[in-house]
C-alpha cells in the first residue's frame, strides 16, 4: 500500500519533468500522459487487491485541496476590465454550450447511463476545464467509468476542434463575420507574462513558504466547507462541500496577499496530476471502450453546435472572428491553448482577454455543471 501511495504521489512529478524536457510529451499534454498511466497501471497487476481504499481516499482529498489552490489566483475584478466585445462572446460562449448540452442531453439520453450526470461534467468541462471536470465527479457523485468517459470524448473532439482553430478557422470566421479585430485601450497597455516552465521556481524558498501557507489555508476552507455542509441533508452535502469551497476560495482570493501568491495554481493542478492518475487507475478498459461512443457523439453535437449558434450570435452582434475564436478556445479547450490559437491567429493581444474568459469559465463551471445536472435529473 505504501508503493501504490508512493506511486499516485509522485509520478505527476515525473510527468511534468518529462513533459519539462521532451517537446513531444508536452505537447501531448501532462494530464493525457496521466490518464494513459493510470489506465495502464489500473489495468495490469501492479496494485495489490485491497487497493480500492486507498483510491477513493486519494480522490476524496486530492480535488478538495486543488480547487482553492487552483482559484487563489483569480482575480474576479478582471471581468469588469474586460473589453465589451470579449465579454459579449464570454456570456454568447456559456449560453451556446448550455443550450447544446441541454437538447443533446434529450438526443443522447436513452444512449447514456445517467445521462443528466454526463451532462453536468460536459458543462463544466466545456466551460471551465479539467478541473471542474474532477469537482463535478464528487458533486454529482459520477463514477470512475462516467468521468474518464466524459473526459477522454472532451480530449478526442478537442483534438480535432483544435486543428480546425489552428489550420483554416482564421479565414472560415473571418469571411463569416467579416469584422476586424480591435484591442481595448485597457489591453494595450498591459504584457502578458506567460511563462513555458509554469513549475520552474516552485521550489524556491520564499515561494515554497508562501504555498505551505496556502495549503494549510485550502485545508482551514475544506474544513469550514465540511462543517457548512453538516448543516444539510446527508444525500446534499458532498455538493455542499464543493459548492462552499468554490466560493470561500474565491473570496479567499479577494486578499491582496492570497491573490498574489506565486504558483498557487501550478500547485493546484499538481493534485489534479494526481487525482488523474488515481481515478484512471480505476476505470476498466473494457466499459471504456463500450460506453464512450455516445458519450463522444454527445461532446461532438456540443461542440460543433455551440459553435454555429456562437457565429451567430456573433454575427447579429458584429462581433470578430478573432474573439469568438479565442472565446471558444478558452471555453471549450480551455486557457492552457489560448496561446497557441493566439499564436496561430498571429494576434498576440487576445491573449490576455483570452485567459481572463477562461480563468472566469473556472470560477463558474461548478456552479453551472450543478444547476444544469439538477435541473436535467
Amino acid at each position: 500500500m505504501i508503493l501504490s501511495t508512493i506511486f499516485f504521489i509522485f509520478t505527476p512529478f515525473l510527468i511534468l519533468a518529462a513533459c519539462q524536457r521532451y517537446r513531444f510529451l508536452n505537447k501531448i499534454g501532462a494530464i493525457v500522459l496521466a490518464y494513459i498511466i493510470g489506465v495502464l497501471a489500473g489495468n495490469s497487476s501492479l496494485f495489490p487487491e485491497n487497493i480500492h481504499k486507498l483510491q477513493d481516499l486519494m480522490t476524496m482529498i486530492t480535488i478538495p485541496l486543488a480547487i482553492p489552490l487552483m482559484l487563489f489566483s483569480t482575480n474576479l475584478k478582471q471581468l469588469s476590465r474586460l473589453a465589451k466585445p470579449a465579454l459579449i462572446s464570454l456570456g454568447i460562449g456559456i449560453v451556446s454550450v448550455t443550450i447544446m448540452i441541454v437538447t443533446g442531453h434529450w438526443i443522447f439520453r436513452d444512449y447514456i447511463t445517467e445521462p443528466h450526470k454526463i451532462s453536468g461534467l460536459m458543462v463544466g468541462v466545456f466551460t471551465g476545464g479539467t478541473p471542474n471536470l474532477a469537482s463535478l465527479k464528487l458533486i454529482l457523485d459520477a463514477d470512475d467509468t462516467m468521468y474518464l468517459i466524459t473526459h477522454s470524448a472532451d480530449m478526442i473532439i478537442g483534438v480535432f476542434y483544435l486543428l480546425f482553430l489552428v489550420t483554416v478557422g482564421k479565414k472560415v470566421f473571418s469571411f463569416l463575420l467579416g469584422i476586424k479585430y480591435t484591442p481595448s485601450a485597457e489591453i494595450n497597455k498591459r504584457e502578458e507574462n506567460l511563462e513555458s516552465a509554469p513549475y520552474k521556481g516552485i521550489f524556491k524558498r520564499t515561494i515554497l513558504v508562501r504555498l505551505i501557507q496556502l495549503i494549510i489555508l485550502a485545508i482551514a476552507l475544506v474544513g469550514l466547507s465540511i462543517l457548512i455542509a453538516l448543516l444539510f441533508n446527508e444525500n446534499a452535502r458532498m455538493a455542499v462541500i464543493m459548492l462552499s469551497l468554490t466560493t470561500l476560495s474565491l473570496l479567499a482570493a479577494m486578499l491582496p496577499r492570497v491573490n498574489k501568491t506565486p504558483k498557487t495554481f501550478e500547485a493546484g493542478m499538481y493534485f489534479v496530476l494526481i487525482f488523474s492518475v488515481v481515478v484512471a487507475s480505476m476505470g476498466d478498459i473494457n466499459n471504456l471502450v463500450i460506453s464512450a461512443l455516445p458519450v463522444v457523439y454527445y461532446a461532438a453535437w456540443t461542440v460543433a453546435g455551440s459553435l454555429i449558434l456562437q457565429v451567430i450570435f456573433s454575427r447579429l452582434l458584429r462581433l470578430d472572428a478573432d474573439t469568438l475564436m479565442i472565446t471558444s478556445t478558452a471555453l471549450i479547450c480551455s486557457p492552457p491553448f489560448v496561446p497557441m490559437v493566439a499564436g496561430a491567429l498571429q494576434n498576440r493581444k487576445i491573449v490576455v482577454p483570452g485567459l481572463s474568459i477562461g480563468i472566469i469559465g473556472y470560477a463558474l463551471g461548478n456552479y453551472l455543471g450543478y444547476i444544469i445536472a439538477m435541473t436535467l435529473r
